[in-house]
């Protein structure tokens, strides 16, 4: 049988927490966020990984309790006017391999929270060098950029108003040009992510989505 990794007392926690979110709280119920989060997002990225072995072998699925997959439950509120100490939903990135040497990598997201959650892929907020690769790629005329437009896959996340400087208004892909962000994603619904076999579910998105993530990969010349 297929293996259930989530169930509905993650999103019960997640509720719970976004309207009790402080540290006396979680604190009191700490174990049942180890139990019911933690425990079984850890273990997902551990079964995921052979997955994501056929899907994108250059990825990483890191089942690490820190500095892994999984992202932290705590906020940085350092630069934030909420003071809220807890994120309401869980993430999880499946980075590529060369995340430790470039500033800015592609790779697959799975956002867990209750009514929101969605799998994603490609690369966000991409630093100044990255993201003019991307760009140098698409104005040439990349075979694959080509090919990814044509397959109607959904291109998300931030735009420029105006064509960046050096790339003529009238370019075919001025539209794409703008983009600061280059991501692409598939909603979940959370009574599916609760069913066994989710991890195939969650494979088939990834499948689905993969051409941009290789495409982004080879324009910053890292390895697919």
């Amino acid at each position: 049988m297929p293996a259930q990794h989530f169930t509905p007392k993650l999103f019960t926690f997640l509720r719970e927490l976004a309207e009790n979110n402080d540290r006396d709280w979680f604190a009191a119920n700490k174990e049942r966020y180890e139990r019911d989060v933690r425990t079984p997002a850890l273990r997902f990225i551990s079964d995921f990984s052979a997955p994501l072995a056929k899907i994108a072998p250059r990825l990483v699925a890191d089942p690490r309790p820190v500095g892994g997959s999984m992202f932290r439950i705590h906020r940085d509120t350092r630069f934030s006017r909420d003071k809220s100490p807890y994120k309401n939903h869980v993430g999880i990135h499946f980075f590529h391999e060369s995340a430790k040497k470039a500033p800015s990598v592609p790779g697959f997201y799975l956002h867990l929270q209750p009514g929101e959650s969605f799998a994603a892929a490609g690369i966000w907020h991409p630093d100044a060098v990255a993201l003019a690769r991307l760009r140098g790629a698409i104005a040439k005329g990349d075979a694959e950029w080509k090919a990814l437009r044509k397959s109607k896959l959904p291109i998300e996340g931030g735009s420029l108003k105006r064509p960046p400087r050096g790339f003529a208004p009238d370019h075919p892909f001025v539209d794409d040009l703008k983009r600061t962000d280059f991501v692409t994603s598939i909603r979940l619904a959370d009574r599916d992510i609760c069913k066994a076999g989710f991890i195939g579910d969650f494979a088939g998105a990834c499948r689905k989505m993969a051409p941009l993530v290789r495409f982004v990969s080879r324009s910053l010349d890292l390895p697919w």
